[in-house]
């Protein structure tokens, strides 16, 4: 681990190594309480907005108003005699608040904090500007802090050296089993260093890599998937896959019976690759999620799968096709799946090419109760004595990059993903 914290040059971060004041950065922050049965020891005699606010003036560091709200919050919390484990949410993507967003040397701060707060759990500090400053003190807290086990540090401008601290930094934690480092352009440098952490750690469940700048990285993810056995979740949205990475994947997955739920959304999949996974499906017992939105699998990729899953698996749950230019024909093949596997229980269609035969299809596994309203993405109404789909806002993942401003956010119908593979703090 290097002995200081990077020193950073993007536009958007102009944090240095702490050792001095920086311009304030207010960030949204809320606390939620998790299941009952965390330990509430390792507190100090003072409370944490104290703790925040002395040493936020002995380092001569601007307090973050928002920070010392949350901090507040929880001593109130606290007092109260609150059972079970806390998940601190400092995201800064709130759309109802004011936020200006969390720096390195904000978070260097709170890190300093919440290393002896047994009772923490889960930390959420999505959508700000740690940038690689705070990438280091997050590795830092993860070597400190071993009661985490959800950790959100997704679109923080990260880059490949945070991407390397934070992995190197898992080589020995054995806490934390969902790390979500989606939007971090860590880049294919900074997605080895990933790869080669799972072949070590035999904790992290839930990995998030999407939209990192990660390009065809799936020959090392192929190999730690060979060697990994603890991996329940991979995201590996919009890595510029083809074909070929699909195939290593899949070749991986004969040889892996830990991971239930791929993503492999957004990438440049076609229906040449579905030969690979309907034949790993054929024999995979583990996988119960497939996110396959966003390719371009067209009707042949729907045939390929249809008669994997119509003949051959009876393990998967869900899959998403949303996106991929499929017409009537594959998508009729798919509902006909249904009919025969009763495992089969969650599809997502909604942009593809809807004909008449769909329709009728999807309205009839819907009305004769095959397919809950739930657990698909379509709702079927009749115009003119013709049946047509409607969209609703269902999905494996609809709340992953935003929060709704009202109603549940994180329900069951529109998270279906989480529900059916829960891993640590959901979503």
């Amino acid at each position: 681990m290097a002995a200081r914290p990077p020193r950073m040059g993007s536009p958007r971060e102009t944090a240095r190594a702490p050792a001095g004041s920086s311009a304030p950065a207010p960030a949204l922050a809320s606390v939620q309480a998790r299941s009952p049965g965390a330990a509430l020891g390792g507190q100090r005699e003072s409370g944490l907005q104290e703790q925040y606010s002395n040493l936020c003036m002995e380092k001569s560091q601007k307090i973050n108003p928002f920070i010392l709200h949350v901090l507040q919050e929880l001593d109130e919390e606290i007092k109260k005699g609150l059972e079970g484990g806390i998940t601190l949410n400092i995201a800064g993507n709130n759309r109802l608040v004011s936020v200006e967003r969390v720096t390195g040397e904000d978070f260097w701060i709170l890190s300093r904090i919440l290393k002896n707060c047994l009772y923490i759990n889960g930390l959420d500090i999505g959508y700000n500007l740690i940038s690689d400053v705070g990438a280091y003190y997050a590795a830092k807290l993860l070597q400190k802090q071993l009661y985490l086990t959800y950790l959100n540090l997704m679109f923080n401008d990260i880059g490949p050296e945070g991407g390397e601290l934070i992995a190197k930094a898992l080589h020995k934690n054995q806490t934390l089993k969902y790390l979500r480092m989606t939007g971090n352009k860590i880049e294919n440098t900074g997605g080895m260093f990933f790869a080669a952490m799972l072949q070590i750690n035999s904790s992290l469940e839930k990995l998030d890599l999407g939209d990192s700048d990660l390009e065809e990285s799936t020959v090392h993810v192929g190999r730690m998937l060979k060697e990994n056995h603890c991996l329940v979740a991979l995201h590996m949205c919009k890595h510029d896959m083809k074909n070929s990475g699909i195939q290593q994947l899949c070749d991986a997955l004969y040889l892996n019976s830990s991971l239930r739920y791929l993503d492999v959304s957004c990438n440049k999949i076609t229906q040449d690759g579905m030969v690979y996974v309907a034949d790993v499906l054929k024999s995979n017992t583990t996988l119960e999620v497939i996110d396959l939105s966003f390719n371009r699998i067209e009707n042949a990729g729907a045939n390929y799968l249809s008669e994997a899953l119509t003949s051959h698996n009876r393990s998967l749950k869900a899959l998403s096709v949303v996106g991929n230019n499929i017409e009537g024909e594959g998508l009729v093949a798919l509902s006909q799946s249904m009919k025969t596997n009763l495992t089969f229980s969650h599809i997502y269609i909604w942009g593809n090419k809807f004909d008449e035969a769909t329709c009728v299809a999807y309205s009839h596994l819907i009305q004769m109760g095959r397919l809950k309203p739930d657990n698909t993405d379509v709702e079927p109404f009749v115009v003119d004595g013709r049946v047509y789909l409607a969209e609703v806002s269902n999905g494996l993942k609809k709340h992953y990059y935003w929060t709704s401003t009202y109603g549940e956010s994180y329900d069951h119908s529109s998270n279906a993903g989480f529900a059916l593979v829960p891993v640590g703090q959901q979503p």
